[in-house]
C-alpha cells in the first residue's frame, strides 16, 4: 500500500482562482457539481484520473465537490494530534446503504427463523463467533486455517502457539461483548477488552491492557510493501482523555441535534480505537469488538450471526485506504464509512447466502433420508430433528418413548441403533437416563451411511 496524495483544501484552490474561476465555481451551487460522483464518493487522488465537467479543471472540480460536502458535514469529538475536528457527510449512497441494512439488520432476513429459532439460533451464533474470531486474528498476522482453529475452539483443548491463542482470545472477547451489550462502555471496560484479545499474545505481557504512556515507544502503521509510514498516532499523553471522550461520545443518547445514526456512530468508534491506536498491539480486534458492542446495543441482533472481519480481509487494501483518505482529506471520516456500510451489507449477503444453502442441503439430506431403508419412520423424524440443529438437549430412551408412543423397548433399540451407525453418540448419564447426542458431523455421516 503506497501512500496517496494529500488532497488540496477548498480554501487551498479558493485562493489559487481568477475572477472568472471563481464566478463559475459560484455558478455550480444549483447541482451541477455534487458531493459525489456518478454516485461515488471519490478522493482527490482518484478524482484527477477522471474528465472534469466543461470549463472546469481538477482542482476547480475538486473545489466544487468540497464545498458540496461541505454544507452537510457534521462535526463529531474526534480530534488529530493538532486538535482538528474529525466530521463525516452525509450523501445518498450513504442514505441509502443505511436503508438496506435497516432494513434487514433488525429482522427482516428471508429465511431469519434459522437464527430466531431458539432450537438452532445457538449454532448460527457459535459458527459466526468463530467465523469473526479467526477472520479478526489473521487480519492482524494470524495464519491458522480455519478448520484447524475451529476444530480447537470446538473441542476446547488448548491453543498450541500465539496464532491459535489470538483466535481463542477474539473468541472470548466476542462473547463477552455479547453479555456486556446491555452495559455503558467506560475506559476500564475497553482496558479489560484489550487484556482479553491480547492474553498470552504480547511480547510484552505487562502491555495488555495498558494504555501506551509517555515513556514507551509510540506504535506506527508503515506500509507492509515497502515500509512507509502511513500513520503516526497522537501523542501517548494524549490517550487517557482521548479514550475518555471515546466512552463518553460511545454513551451518548442519540436524539435532537446530538443524532447520528447508530450504524454510522458503531463505525466511528471503530475508527477511533484505529486511529489513536492506543495500545502496542491489538488495536484492531479492539476496535472490531467495540464496533460489535455498539451494533448489540442498539439491537441490531442480526450482527451475532454476521463477520465483517472476512469481508474487510476479501478488501484489505480498501479497509486501509478508508482509513488513509479520511486521514489526509482534512479528517474527512466519509470514505472510512461509506467503506464499512458496504462491509456490512456484504457481511449481511453472506449470511443470506449461507443460510439459504443450509436449507437447500438440509432439505436433499431429508430427501436421501426417506429413499432409504435403513431407517424407520421414528428414526427419520429423529435424525431430520437433529441435522436442523434442534437436538442439542439431546435424546433418551423416555423421550423417544413419548414422541412416538411406543414400548419402552423399541425406543430403545432406535436409539442404539443409530448409535451404532455412528450418528448419535453417548453423553453424561443424567438422572439415571443415557442421554445421546448428534455427533458433530451428522450431515456428512448420514451421506456416508445413505451410500453404504
Amino acid at each position: 500500500m503506497k501512500r496517496p496524495e494529500k488532497a488540496p483544501s477548498a480554501i487551498e484552490v479558493m485562493e489559487e482562482l481568477n475572477a472568472d474561476q471563481f464566478k463559475l465555481l459560484m455558478s455550480s451551487g444549483g447541482g451541477a457539481i455534487m458531493p459525489t460522483v456518478k454516485g461515488k464518493y471519490l478522493h482527490w487522488s482518484e478524482l484527477k484520473h477522471k474528465n472534469p465537467p466543461d470549463g472546469f479543471d481538477h482542482k476547480l472540480w475538486w473545489a466544487g465537490i468540497k464545498i458540496a460536502r461541505a454544507q452537510s458535514s457534521k462535526f463529531i469529538p474526534l480530534k488529530d494530534a493538532s486538535g482538528k475536528d474529525f466530521a463525516f457527510g452525509m450523501p445518498d449512497i450513504i442514505l441509502e446503504m443505511l436503508h438496506v441494512i435497516d432494513s434487514k439488520a433488525t429482522g427482516r432476513i428471508t429465511i431469519s427463523e434459522e437464527v430466531t429459532n431458539p432450537d438452532t439460533r445457538n449454532r448460527y451464533v457459535v459458527n459466526s463467533l468463530i467465523e469473526e474470531a479467526i477472520k479478526s486474528s489473521q487480519l492482524e498476522g494470524a495464519s491458522t486455517s480455519r478448520k484447524v482453529a475451529s476444530n480447537m475452539i470446538r473441542s476446547g483443548r488448548r491453543p498450541k502457539d500465539k496464532h491459535e491463542q489470538m483466535i481463542l482470545n477474539n473468541y472470548i472477547a466476542m462473547n463477552f461483548v455479547r453479555d456486556i451489550k446491555e452495559e455503558e462502555l467506560t475506559p476500564e471496560l475497553v482496558l479489560c477488552l484489550h487484556r482479553m484479545v491480547t492474553d498470552k499474545t504480547l511480547e510484552n505481557p505487562e502491555a495488555a491492557g495498558k494504555l501506551q504512556t509517555a515513556g514507551d515507544i509510540r506504535v506506527s502503521v508503515f506500509s507492509d510493501n515497502n515500509g512507509e509510514l502511513l500513520h503516526t498516532p497522537p501523542p501517548a499523553d494524549q490517550l487517557e482523555k482521548r479514550l475518555e471522550k471515546l466512552c463518553e461520545f460511545a454513551n451518548q443518547k442519540n436524539e435532537g441535534t446530538n443524532f447520528i445514526h447508530p450504524i454510522i456512530k458503531a463505525i466511528i468508534l471503530h475508527f477511533w480505537i484505529g486511529f489513536d491506536h492506543p495500545f502496542e498491539d491489538g488495536n484492531g480486534r479492539l476496535a472490531r469488538a467495540i464496533f460489535y458492542w455498539a451494533m448489540l446495543r442498539q439491537h441490531y441482533w442480526l450482527f451475532e450471526f454476521i463477520s465483517i472481519s472476512r469481508n474487510i480481509k476479501k478488501a484489505s487494501v480498501k479497509y486501509g485506504y478508508a482509513y488513509l483518505y479520511t486521514e489526509i482529506d482534512e479528517n474527512d471520516l466519509t470514505y472510512f464509512i461509506i467503506n464499512q456500510l458496504s462491509v456490512i451489507i456484504s457481511s449481511i449477503e453472506d449470511l443470506e447466502e449461507y443460510l439459504h444453502k443450509k436449507i437447500e442441503q438440509i432439505n436433499l439430506l431429508e430427501s436421501k433420508l426417506k429413499s432409504t431403508s435403513k431407517f424407520n419412520y421414528r428414526q427419520l423424524a429423529l435424525l431430520s430433528h437433529a441435522i436442523r440443529g434442534s437436538g442439542r438437549e439431546g435424546y433418551t430412551f423416555e423421550s423417544h418413548k413419548r414422541s412416538h408412543n411406543i414400548a419402552y423397548a423399541t425406543a430403545r433399540a432406535d436409539l442404539l441403533d443409530l448409535n451404532a451407525k455412528g450418528l448419535l453418540v453417548k453423553g453424561e448419564e443424567k438422572s439415571k437416563a443415557t442421554i445421546f447426542y448428534p455427533v458433530d458431523d451428522i450431515d456428512a455421516k448420514i451421506e456416508g451411511v445413505s451410500r453404504d
